[in-house]
Formats: C-alpha cells, structure tokens, sequence
C-alpha cells in the first residue's frame, strides 16, 4: 500500500511536469516502474497511463485545440502506431533507446537554430512527422519529446500547443493499446496499475494551468530543452543498460 502510495505521488508530480511542457510524464515513471513491475508489464501499465494522462490535458486545454493540425497529425500517425506496436516484440530496444537519445541530444540545438531562423512546418510535414512518432510511438515507451520541435515549429505555444499535442498523442496511443488489447497484453492487474498512475498524470495538468498562464516565452523554450536533456540520457542510459 505504501508502495502504491509513494508511486501515486510520484505519478502525480510527473503528471504536473507533462502538464506544464506537454511531456516528460513517462521519463519520470519509466525507471520506477521497469524497476518495480519488469519491461513486460511497464509498456502496457504506461500505456493506459498514457492515454488517460492525455485525456486531462485534452479536458484542460480544450478551448485552446486547434484540430486541423492535430487531424493532419494522428491520422497518418495512428496506423504507424499500430504497425509499431506489431514491431514492438521483434526489434533490439537497446538499438531503438541508443538512436532516440542521440536525437534528443541533436533536438537541443537543432530547435535553436530553427527558432533563430524562423523555420516553420507546414501541415504537410505533420503529417510526415505523424507517420514517423506514430510508429516510434508504438514501437518503445515514451516519443513526447519527438513531438514538441514539430508543434512548436507549426507555430504553436501554451495551451494552444499543450492541447495540441496531447489530443494527437491520445489518438495515436488509443491505436497502440488497441493492439496490446489484441495481443493479450491487458489482464487485469496491468489495467488496474494503468488506471492508478493515470489518474495522477490526469490530476497534474490541473496543478500547473495558472503557472503555464504566467511562463514567459523563452523560459517555456529552456524547459523543453531541459526535457529533451533528461530524455536523451534517459535513452543513452538505457541503450548502455
């Protein structure tokens, strides 16, 4: 019991920085819950947490969504998810851990660069970077890094990015849990573990709405690179590991 309780906290502490930044929910609870449950179990439990994280910041940025991109976005984006997850049983995760973090390291200064020169994406480009997370979503744990140059470059801030990105993000892992579903990987126990982290990571979006309000623009930029940081070492560590 006291186990769970600790685990809630720390979900809902993570649900708070996804809330914030739009990612970073899974990078927190990863280590924990490989280390509690095993790999088998965690991608599942993540993936109801997932998708009932990214409900609440759908419910809580609403009125800020903008659904033309987020269509362009996850419908390419859903069907990738579930040929990733098909993948997902057949490929090294270290090779997958060691690439993502690699790119979460280019991210940082690549988002830079972008920024100052005023690069922008155009829907046809989401729909191409849809494709890509889409697969990588269900291919491995955690891809919310990936998403923030491609909605931020779109032109996208606060909560008009905030809702954004989770409304794609929950359409996409809706497509990845449908196929755990039908390979047999949701019993009962995994559902319920899914279920207690998620309404932590639904509850955190809440804790930060007034804090993303005030959040000046350039330090809003230092957090996702902050994030990108602890996302690439999290994958290098890993792929050592």
């Amino acid at each position: 019991m006291l186990a769970l309780t600790v685990l809630f906290l720390v979900a809902l502490a993570a649900g708070a920085l996804g809330g914030l930044v739009g990612t970073g929910s899974s990078l927190v609870l990863l280590p924990i819950l490989v280390t509690m449950y095993g790999p088998r179990i965690t991608v599942p439990v993540m993936g109801i947490a997932a998708v009932m994280a990214n409900v609440g910041r759908v419910a809580a940025w609403w009125r800020h969504i903008q659904w033309r991109p987020v269509l362009v976005y996850a419908v390419p984006g859903t069907p990738a998810a579930v040929l990733g997850a098909h993948t997902l049983l057949t490929i090294s995760q270290t090779v997958v851990d060691a690439a993502l973090g690699a790119f979460f390291l280019a991210m940082v200064p690549l988002r830079r660069i972008v920024a100052a020169r005023q690069w922008r994406v155009r829907l046809w480009q989401l729909a191409v970077a849809g494709a890509i997370v889409g697969f990588l979503t269900g291919l491995i744990l955690s891809t919310g890094p990936l998403s923030l140059p491609v909605f931020t470059g779109y032109g996208l801030s606060g909560g008009a990015f905030l809702g954004c990105e989770a409304a794609s993000a929950l359409v996409l892992y809706l497509g990845k849990m449908a196929t755990f579903g039908q390979m047999g990987a949701l019993t009962g126990t995994v559902v319920v573990r899914g279920l207690a982290i998620g309404t932590a990571l639904m509850v955190g979006p809440y804790l930060v709405r007034t804090l993303v309000r005030r959040i000046r623009s350039h330090t809003y930029a230092r957090v996702i690179d902050v994030v990108l940081l602890v996302a690439a070492a999290g994958m290098l560590i890993a792929a050592c590991r």
